[in-house]
């Protein structure tokens, strides 16, 4: 399985919803995940992929990872996961 479906799959499973409920375009909140559900998918990621996320829950907004987009958060995983 590749990062981009992987991810997929983790998200979807917070969601509630089918993989192919997910674009690459969907946005967290449009997926109806929340605060705590993005924490648990961030776990979920982190474990998954063996990597640390620089991402603060507390400030979202200075985190250094962009979680705008899934095709964002695919793209920063894709970066630290070659590193």
């Amino acid at each position: 399985m590749n990062i981009k479906d992987k991810v997929i799959e983790i998200i979807a499973e917070q969601a509630v919803l089918d993989p192919s409920d997910i674009s690459m375009d969907s946005t967290l909140e449009s997926l109806g995940i929340d605060s705590l559900g993005l924490v648990e998918s961030i776990f979920a990621i982190e474990e998954a992929f063996d990597i640390s996320i620089p991402f603060n829950a507390n400030e979202p907004e200075k985190s250094d990872f962009d979680i705008s987009s899934v095709a964002t958060i695919i793209a920063g995983i894709e970066k630290l996961a070659k590193s």
